[in-house]
């Protein structure tokens, strides 16, 4: 048999299953990454709002700040915003201020 009949066996290619699999992940973490990204600019717009409309949502200015400086460029603010909001509603509903 001549070596240009023969072919190596060495299962490179994934299996189909293991390929969709692999595929269905890749897109899952893109799609996390577009939905941090568009949580992101919509985290920055929110510096455009006074100080009183981001006291009405829960925030100040300093949460929003802190918040876009402590998360990384392709990160997700908001759970951490959103976080600092219910905290400061809870203390509101106690009669307590929040620091």
């Amino acid at each position: 048999m001549r070596t240009t009949h023969r072919t190596l066996d060495l299962d490179l290619a994934l299996p189909l299953n293991a390929r969709v699999a692999h595929s269905h992940g890749v897109l899952v973490w893109l799609r996390n990454r577009v939905t941090a990204l568009r949580n992101r600019l919509s985290a920055n717009s929110l510096t455009d709002l006074d100080d009183r409309l981001l006291n009405d949502v829960g925030l100040s200015r300093s949460d929003v700040n802190k918040a876009l400086k402590e998360t990384g460029i392709a990160d997700d603010p908001s759970q951490q915003l959103a976080r600092l909001a219910r905290r400061r509603a809870e203390l509101a509903l106690r009669g307590r201020r929040a620091d």
